[in-house]
């Protein structure tokens, strides 16, 4: 049985170890794959595993010999899902291995936006402080999370994760989700959207990317937040408007803003966002902890080995 992985350096850069998925069968890892090479890489495979290599509508067409796809993460729209099921090729992913992690990450945003850690640290070794008359300075507000209102827009896996740290730094929790939990859990308030952006300090997207919610960070929300709010990103770019946000931002109409992700990944260097006041931009790197790609890589061989066995598992198709 041949399997292709088709795009495993972000997964595993060498600090993982591919064995387990060798041994089940002929394998061939490629760090990357462009587009013009996928069909003859994976013409003869049964089974290919990617991560943001896309394989569509045409591609698919190419591949007679395919029956499984096992998509190295947990959005699958890297793959014509309604195709490969049309032909009987099973698709699965990956779900629940970066919850800790990314809600980690929306921390460590968070605190870069109430501390400005870089900044003061960057000064210091400049001989600020060498300099400085006084024993301490701040050139930007310190801000105290105790008290705050976090609202979280989506409330899966780490929107979940992102709750329980904000209590335990005494913040007051507000979410809007399409399903309530039932029971609710305690000291959370489930709210309307409209309630949301109106009354927290920080919001933080954790919702799936859909018609729907395509776009949901515009003009018209980000008049809704108070001026001294921050808004968190780790989920998906496509959910904010990044001109608006820009201009948000450079109007002082919102405090600041820390994403994870962008429309264009790599960024674009014309995104607006780039050249926005206050805006912190990490290269999607929230899930990529050592901790969560051992997981997802664990989870990923269990998926194989379920096909194999026939009886698959984490199916999206």
């Amino acid at each position: 049985m041949k399997i292709v992985i088709l795009d495993g350096y972000a997964l595993n850069p060498g600090d993982l170890s591919w064995d387990g998925i060798k041994k089940l069968g002929d394998c061939s890892i490629h760090d990357r794959t462009d587009p013009a090479q996928i069909v003859e890489r994976i013409a003869d495979a049964e089974i290919v595993l990617t991560n943001k290599t896309t394989i569509d509508r045409q591609t698919l067409s190419n591949l007679p010999n395919l029956k499984y796809i096992g998509v190295l993460a947990t959005g699958h729209n890297v793959v014509d899902t309604a195709l490969a099921k049309e032909k009987g090729i099973v698709v699965s992913n990956v779900r629940n291995y970066t919850g800790r992690s990314a809600a980690q990450m929306v921390f460590a945003l968070i605190l870069e936006l109430t501390h400005r850690i870089g900044h003061h640290s960057q000064t210091v070794i400049q001989n600020r402080w060498a300099e400085s008359q006084d024993f301490c300075y701040w050139d930007y507000p310190l801000i105290e999370l105790d008290g705050k209102t976090i609202g979280i827009i989506g409330f899966g896996g780490i929107g979940k994760n992102v709750a329980t740290i904000a209590t335990a730094f005494g913040m007051k929790v507000m979410v809007s989700t399409r399903t309530t939990p039932q029971p609710a859990p305690e000291g959370i308030d489930f709210c309307e959207l409209d309630t949301l952006f109106e009354k927290s300090d920080i919001i933080s997207l954790h919702c799936p990317l859909t018609k729907a919610t395509e776009g949901l960070i515009n003009a018209d929300r980000l008049r809704q937040m108070k001026n001294n709010a921050f808004l968190i990103n780790i989920a998906r770019g496509k959910l904010v408007v990044e001109q608006d946000l820009t201009d948000a931002l450079n109007n002082d109409q919102i405090s600041g803003a820390g994403l994870d992700v962008l429309i264009t990944e790599p960024a674009d260097p014309n995104c607006p966002l780039l050249k926005a006041k206050n805006c912190f931009i990490t290269p999607h790197f929230a899930w990529a902890t050592h901790a969560s790609r051992s997981r997802l890589l664990k989870t990923a061989i269990s998926n194989v080995e379920s096909y194999i066995q026939g009886n698959p598992q984490n199916v999206v198709n």
